[in-house]
């Protein structure tokens, strides 16, 4: 089992940790400008195949906090579409 299905399994809508309001302010969470940017470089010098270790490990870790995020966001839809049914 790796960090993802754990998280998703700790996420069922079935049985939400968060409230309406949370879920909310979850759903507006935007990336931050500078950390995007960053991450757009990061990939460009990855498709060239020119990241350095230590960049290679900030742009996966860039990655798997994007992933995070997304299913973060995507139970909080749920979760607001299941409370206005």
């Amino acid at each position: 089992m790796n960090a993802f299905s754990s998280l998703e399994k700790m996420l069922d809508p079935a049985r939400p940790c968060f409230t309406a309001e949370t879920a909310a302010n979850i759903v507006q969470i935007e990336p931050d400008a500078a950390k995007t940017a960053r991450m757009e470089e990061l990939a460009a010098k990855a498709n060239e195949g020119k990241l350095a270790r230590d960049e290679e490990s900030e742009y996966w870790s860039y990655i798997y906090a994007g992933k995070m995020m997304s299913i973060l966001k995507l139970q909080a839809r749920l979760f607001l579409k299941r409370q206005a049914a």
